[in-house]
């Protein structure tokens, strides 16, 4: 088929690239250990791990998992912790001795732990202990037999980690009791890996899985999405080859404050960035936005990812403002929409694009990423379909519509998953007869062959018959200096079938509905104006940040 985002790529990035030339993550991680050697690789809480360490202890814990724990072939291995050294450490231990990773968000309640552990199978978890009463509460329902625990401090030198972990438990008092009885530490598993019998990797082929990697179940069950050696490999190559055209081997400094157990940081910054030698600096806690602005500070850092929300604040926290963003050369936002009102005020404040991809779960993640090259701006586009990627915009029954026509985003290349694990029917409902994965986002493609994301499916508004989206409303009202965030979900309505209700967090304590109003009726068409405007606190995020529509349009009407 026509391909009319070819002739928009950037100089250098190929139009397809050839996933052979390695057949699993662990060459590529290989590889990249030999080349980069001394050069750091990850940073985090004041130490840091170069290539050469960061391959010796993933090899102590995957010779600890293999010859001590014993777990079978292709078994899965849970990973429960917020962004500290130990994740990457785990990572790629389990990875080179050829288990299956299943990440698993450290805020999951019992029931949700419970699910996961067990779709997925997962006989083994490496979890912070501040989260192990959680665990401690669904073990015994499910197949888990080897537990590690760790502690915040473990991987900083001595006495620094005793210090740490002592005010993390008893001033701070935020580890929970638990019991988990037959329990070992992560460092013990590091100090036994490295004593024992030496690691062996398995053959590993593209089709082999490498991460369980579950969606975030906003809509029913949570469901793994099966990601293979192959498709990461390909994502990987994707995506360093695009990035490419700005972005240096062996000298760039990427600041990781998205969780990484989220397949938008575990790609794009833990696994691309390892394999062109970059220096993945760990945010634990990016919520505490004046320490995390303290600590970029300490970096010259060239990247930086991020979701909208957390380049918002950003934005409003003291201090950003002067920090050195001489050497930064990617800001890049996907997750959820940027929006055009903190893209221009990232542009004021850092002098640099904020630049805008796309991708999913499904998709390992990469789809579209916008040309990161000199001069670029923010387009309020998604993207061009990046190498070896077909993008093409479908109706409800899957035939493709013509450029420029709104209709379901649908994704194929060698980035898109194998299916959902153990669950072929869902499977079957998201994949098209030729192969592309259905999004369930609503978008067009231009001439040019840029992307845009109109909204999802299931948040589209209806009022008297027109289709009304969310993000549209969103992007106006965040175009009011006096407004933090927002959010646009859809109300009943007994005269239009629905209405749109509006969500604000107030910058300015004096904003008004009524000034808000007055912005939306000389913005939006009439039937796209809010009918019930409603001031809040905050709005309910996940770990990541991207805003729970769900949650707030199921909450009560806020009172006057």
């Amino acid at each position: 088929m026509d391909k009319p985002w070819l002739k928009s790529y950037p100089p250098g990035v190929p139009a397809e690239i050839d996933p052979a030339q390695y057949a699993n993550i662990r060459e590529i991680f290989a590889q990249s250990c030999s080349r980069f050697g001394g050069a750091p690789a990850f940073s985090n809480m004041g130490r840091t791990l170069s290539f050469t360490q960061i391959d010796q202890l993933s090899r102590d814990f995957g010779s600890w998992l293999q010859n001590v724990a014993k777990l079978e072939p292709g078994a899965r291995v849970a990973i429960m912790m917020p962004n500290l050294l130990q994740y990457p450490v785990a990572l790629f231990g389990a990875l080179r001795a050829g288990y299956i990773v299943v990440n698993c968000n450290p805020l999951y309640t019992p029931r949700e732990l419970e699910h996961q552990l067990n779709d997925s199978g997962a006989t083994a978890i490496v979890i912070l202990e501040n989260f192990a009463h959680t665990l401690e509460a669904v073990i015994a329902h499910t197949k888990v037999k080897t537990v590690v625990t760790t502690q915040v401090g473990d991987m900083r030198p001595f006495p620094l980690s005793l210090i740490t972990n002592l005010v993390v438990k008893h001033r701070k008092k935020m580890v929970p009791r638990w019991n988990l009885p037959g329990s070992v530490t992560f460092n013990s598993t590091l100090s036994a890996g490295r004593g024992g019998k030496p690691l062996v990797e398995p053959p590993l082929t593209h089709d082999d899985i490498a991460f369980l990697q579950y969606t975030g179940g906003t809509t029913g069950v949570s469901k793994g999405a099966m990601l293979t050696h192959g498709n990461i490999v390909s994502n990987l190559l994707q995506t360093s080859a695009w990035w490419g055209t700005g972005l240096r081997d062996g000298e760039e400094v990427i600041i990781t404050a998205l969780p990484l157990y989220h397949i938008f940081a575990l790609t794009g910054n833990c696994l691309v960035f390892m394999k062109i030698g970059g220096h993945n600096v760990l945010i634990t806690n990016p919520r505490d936005m004046p320490g995390f602005v303290k600590e970029l500070g300490r970096h010259r850092f060239t990247a930086l990812t991020g979701v909208n929300t957390l380049f918002n604040g950003l934005l409003n926290t003291p201090g950003f403002a002067q920090l050195d963003f001489g050497p930064l050369k990617m800001a890049l936002g996907g997750g959820m929409a940027v929006q055009r009102a903190v893209a221009e005020k990232w542009k004021k404040v850092t002098g640099k694009a904020l630049v805008e991809a796309y991708g999913l779960t499904e998709t390992s993640p990469g789809a579209c990423i916008n040309p990161i090259v000199p001069g670029a701006e923010y387009n309020g586009f998604a993207g061009l379909p990046i190498s070896s990627t077909t993008i093409t915009i479908r109706d409800d029954d899957a035939r493709v519509l013509p450029i420029g026509e709104t209709g379901e985003i649908c994704i194929a290349g060698p980035q898109v998953m194998k299916g959902y694990w153990n669950r072929p029917d869902e499977t079957a409902k998201v994949m098209t007869a030729d192969g592309a994965f259905r999004t369930g986002d609503i978008g067009i493609m231009t001439p040019e062959g840029y992307v845009k994301i109109v909204d999802r499916k299931k948040d589209m508004i209806l009022v008297s018959g027109f289709n009304v989206y969310p993000n549209e409303i969103e992007d106006v009202v965040a175009m009011m200096p006096g407004v933090l965030e927002c959010c646009a979900v859809a109300a009943p309505d007994e005269h239009s079938g629905e209405k749109v209700r509006l969500v604000v967090v107030r910058k300015d304590p004096g904003l008004t509905r009524e000034q808000v109003l007055a912005h939306c009726k000389q913005h939006l068409t009439n039937y796209k104006v809010p009918k019930a405007i409603e001031f809040w606190k905050e709005l309910p995020k996940t770990n990541v940040g991207k805003v729970l529509r769900r949650q707030v349009k199921s909450a009560p009407p806020a009172s006057p």
